[in-house]
């Protein structure tokens, strides 16, 4: 063995490495990223193919081919970008696979940086997919090995489902040395890949008995663990476990407890000897009662008498994050119990901080040069998208109405134009998520002959997640140089004829190219484009805005109407620039006095 302090992330993707992956995919997500970016850095030495895709259901459909070829394959995401590839998963188990196939997809319980909390477990149900649940990064590591195996015994797919804090948690991880060699992969004509109706009626019965034998290994599988002897029993998953250990010992409380690795399909005989002397029963689990509604059907099955307690009756919360504090306090109603008194030295309250774009921003020119050419006073809706640019909803630039999942922008705009004939909507997105998904809508838009206003804010990269490239940067994931997929030849072929191209800080073109696509007729899209200015090798303006305080008449225009957290104006006193200008200049196109000079690049 070898020992590593790693994320969770990276010690899935060295799991996915010593269970000799031949094909891994992803499209970026918080916090699934990791996964795949550590993956990119191994790829040379053990002779792998990494790459980022446009989405996750051109992801997983990549990593599907490979793995009916015999190669084992990867495919990595967050909990939404699984509703994305669930066309391909959903028949894709169906028809099998030959080389293992692992679905990571990391849920986000609070959520820290999604749109809902929804829970993979439900997913993994409904979908009929084996479902691992890992509780820290070396269970994730080694079910990454063994959703592997388990994958290739039934070919089946198999997701592995960590949450925020088994990703980003720091373990020190065991490596095994030794690593599988896959066999050389070979697509095999005449098999079984074909989805028909009559194919569908035969493979789902079969996947049905398939899932059952899944459930009776699952029930001695090593990943679920049953702990200590009493008539009072809990039963967790994944980092609840912890959560549970840790509440135990301060209470000082000793009830049994099951730690289930395996939630579906459900280890239905391990759970049943667990339970079947218990008199009272607690399930603590992040998100929704998986666990706690698949015992509640072994007790109507098996007419086993104890109180089950958990979310359906509200004593464990039904949304959020769980802790130690919390599950302590759960506990402790349970039994019954007084929490032990603790002195706690008076905190002072955190300032509020909310989130905003960062200084120097082009979304925030791209923003304000929007808000112009619509009117302070208009009624037009901003359709706003999925990434930095959603931070547009916050004052004051007041410039996101709508924000639904990542491409919806441009068809919300057509649907709200619909519903309200004549009324006007700027669809909003990046450049990333152009090429994940928007590109059906601006399709859609030109068929149906929709008077759309696109723009399109064109950073050069995938910030939000951490800078990936995507077919607008020239570059693959391995670094490799790359024909640039050219946007506006796309968005030409597409059949839109008009196409503007500003940089948003020229803030008098900006202004006039939105102005001149709102009063176009026809679909319109013009792309606002200026690099991100936190991406790798960007060059700094070694030229930061001052204020001529002769000049300043203390408007307070360059505060109130832009939000730079690099500019401050405290009261009784005139604009201070702090060190993070990075010399955009958009202040000094706001500023009507000519009181802020400098900046530029």
């Amino acid at each position: 063995m070898t020992r590593k302090l790693l994320l969770g992330n990276e010690a899935i993707a060295h799991g996915a490495i010593k269970a000799g992956i031949r094909v891994a995919t992803a499209y970026p997500g918080t916090p699934s990223t990791e996964v795949f970016s550590t993956l990119i850095n191994f790829a040379e030495e053990f002779d792998f193919h990494a790459e980022w895709c446009v989405n996750e259901k051109v992801a997983l459909e990549i990593a599907y081919g490979a793995a009916i070829s015999g190669a084992r394959s990867l495919v990595s995401m967050k909990q939404v970008g699984l509703n994305v590839a669930a066309d391909p998963l959903l028949t894709g188990t169906y028809l099998g696979v030959k080389g293992g196939l692992v679905i990571v997809v990391a849920d986000d319980p609070g959520p820290h940086s999604s749109q809902t909390e929804q829970d993979t477990r439900n997913f993994a149900n409904f979908a009929k997919v084996p479902v691992f649940d890992p509780a820290d990064p070396q269970e994730a590591l080694d079910m990454t090995i063994e959703a592997f195996n388990i994958s290739e015994r039934y070919h089946l797919p198999v997701i592995l489902r960590p949450t925020t804090r088994v990703c980003h948690v720091c373990q020190d991880v065991n490596i095994p040395e030794t690593y599988f060699t896959s066999p050389k992969a070979r697509f095999e004509k005449g098999s079984d890949y074909v989805i028909f109706p009559n194919v569908s009626r035969r493979k789902h019965s079969d996947l049905i008995d398939t899932l059952q034998n899944i459930s009776e290994d699952f029930s001695t599988s090593a990943f679920n663990l049953t702990e200590g002897e009493d008539d009072r029993g809990i039963v967790c998953s994944g980092v609840s476990y912890y959560y549970v250990k840790e509440a135990l010992q301060r209470l000082q409380v000793k009830p049994a407890v099951l730690k289930i690795g395996t939630p579906y399909p459900f280890p239905d005989k391990l759970v049943t000897s667990f339970i079947k002397d218990k008199q009272s029963l607690l399930v603590v689990e992040e998100l929704d009662p998986v666990l706690e509604n698949e015992i509640f059907r072994l007790v109507g099955k098996t007419g086993i008498k104890t109180e089950l307690h958990g979310k359906n009756d509200r004593l464990v919360p039904g949304v959020g994050e769980l802790n130690v504090d919390l599950v302590e306090k759960v506990i402790a109603t349970w039994l019954g119990k007084s929490l032990p008194e603790m002195s706690v030295a008076e905190k002072p309250e955190l300032p509020a901080r909310a989130p905003i774009l960062c200084a120097g921003c082009p979304h925030r020119a791209s923003f304000y040069a929007i808000r112009k050419a619509a009117g302070k006073k208009s009624d037009v809706v901003f359709t706003g998208d999925i990434g930095c640019y959603t931070l547009g909803t916050m004052p004051p630039l007041s410039a996101v109405d709508t924000c639904l999942c990542m491409g919806a922008s441009i068809t919300e705009a057509q649907g709200i134009g619909r519903a309200e004939p004549g009324r006007k909507t700027i669809a909003v997105l990046g450049d990333s998520t152009f090429y994940h998904t928007g590109i059906p809508g601006l399709i859609n838009a030109v068929y149906n002959q929709y008077p759309l206003t696109l723009v399109i804010l064109d950073n050069s990269t995938t910030a939000m997640t951490g800078f990936q490239p995507h077919p607008g940067t020239g570059q693959t994931a391995m670094g490799e140089e790359v024909p640039i997929v050219d946007m506006v030849k796309l968005i030409e072929g597409c059949g839109v004829k008009s196409i503007k191209i500003v940089d948003p800080v020229n803030l008098k073109a900006a202004v006039q190219a939105v102005k001149e696509s709102l009063d176009y007729q026809e679909p319109s899209v013009v792309i606002m484009k200026r690099e991100c200015i936190n991406l790798p090798g960007h060059k700094a303006a070694s030229n930061p805005v001052f204020v001529d305080e002769q000049k300043c008449r203390d408007c307070g225009l360059c505060v109130t109407e832009i939000g730079c957290p690099a500019l401050v104006m405290e009261k009784g006193q005139k604009p201070r620039v702090f060190e993070t200008c990075v010399g955009c200049g958009l202040c000094v196109e706001v500023c009507p006095f000519d009181a802020i000079q400098g900046g530029g690049r």
